[in-house]
């Protein structure tokens, strides 16, 4: 009998014991990005700190390069309850509403990720984009940002003026108008296209990625130009969560997603800036010319982009709602008049 007690005591113990350490909240996610990239790593972190904060309280299962469902569809698997969560960007969704292409990518608005994050958290940005997510039964918690991204090119791109009939490879939509209006010759095309594409001269110059990315693709082994810093586009990633299951969360752990978001931004921004300007010394040893625009010249590109914003604002009232959020935010800090 005591023999039986003492089982029943220790099955009771360790029953009690499992219990207290079992999450209170099990939540499955979706990034597009493998765990060994960078922003893989970067990702995991996040993972790392939300469950240390939360006293393991949240246990989060992140399913790494769009395990479950195609990258576009992240955001609809987690607002049909699929997913708790995803971890892509809001412009994979501009076919939903124009709307996404102003918290997906900015382009021409902010030349670095600060004065994203400041639009953001201070400029009325969370509010303005949570109006558009919620709408989708999506809450947007916070943005992560590397800065802008790096143009490569057969030629000088020194200015405004360098980009008449320049033919350069360009994500479809709101950059291909930018560069048109500005007299550039965009070609859209595969991103898997470009390396070839430089280096047969079908193309003059690509929009890639970043600086330290395009060194990867290996684009400066066949062209020797590129911007940097860049002025033209600023790709973001997101952090969300299903509304409902937002809505269920106290606001402990809401306030520990909402941090922990903060720390994924600017971890993201030091990381990748890091890289790029180690990246950009090598390439200046190695001959490749590296073009900072002035301030002038970047404000001639920001007049252009604003006029394709124009077109964009007219499109859905949400959309127009954001640019106006953005545009109020710009002219605040002096980017615009």
């Amino acid at each position: 009998m005591k023999v039986l007690k003492l089982a029943a005591g220790t099955a009771a113990a360790a029953l009690l014991a499992s219990s207290a350490y079992a999450a209170d909240f099990n939540l499955r996610m979706q990034t597009h990005y493998a765990p060994e990239t960078a922003s893989g790593k970067l990702a995991q972190q996040f993972i790392d700190n939300v469950e240390a904060m939360s006293g393991g309280r949240i246990d989060i299962e992140m399913f790494w390069s769009s395990a479950v469902v195609a990258t576009v569809e992240g955001f609809d698997a987690a607002a049909t309850g699929i997913l708790d969560g995803e971890m892509h960007g809001g412009a994979y969704q501009t076919g939903k509403n124009p709307a996404f292409q102003f918290v997906g990518d900015p382009m021409g608005g902010y030349d670095t990720p600060w004065e994203l994050y400041s639009f953001f958290y201070f400029g009325g940005g969370q509010e303005a984009a949570n109006e558009l997510y919620e709408a989708h039964n999506m809450h947007l918690v916070g943005w992560w940002t590397g800065g802008q991204e790096s143009m490569s090119s057969s030629k000088p791109i020194r200015g405004p003026e360098d980009l008449k009939d320049w033919k350069f490879r360009s994500p479809p939509g709101l950059e291909t108008e930018i560069f048109a209006e500005l007299g550039a010759s965009p070609i859209v095309m595969d991103f898997t296209e470009v390396f070839t594409a430089l280096e047969t001269g079908i193309i003059d110059g690509a929009d890639a990625s970043s600086l330290v990315n395009n060194v990867g693709l290996g684009l400066y082994d066949v062209v020797d130009h590129a911007t940097y810093p860049g002025f033209h586009s600023m790709p973001i990633d997101h952090v969300t969560f299903n509304l409902d299951v937002w809505n269920s969360f106290p606001d402990d752990i809401k306030a520990i997603l909402e941090v922990a978001t903060q720390a994924l931004a600017f971890q993201t921004a030091m990381t990748i800036n890091i890289a790029n300007e180690e990246a950009a010394a090598a390439l200046k040893a190695k001959g490749v010319k590296l073009y900072d625009w002035s301030p002038e010249d970047r404000a001639e590109f920001r007049a252009g982009a604003q006029r394709a914003w124009d077109g964009w604002a007219s499109k859905t009232p949400e959309a127009k709602a954001l640019v106006d959020s953005h545009r109020a935010f710009l002219r605040r800090i002096g980017k615009i008049d």
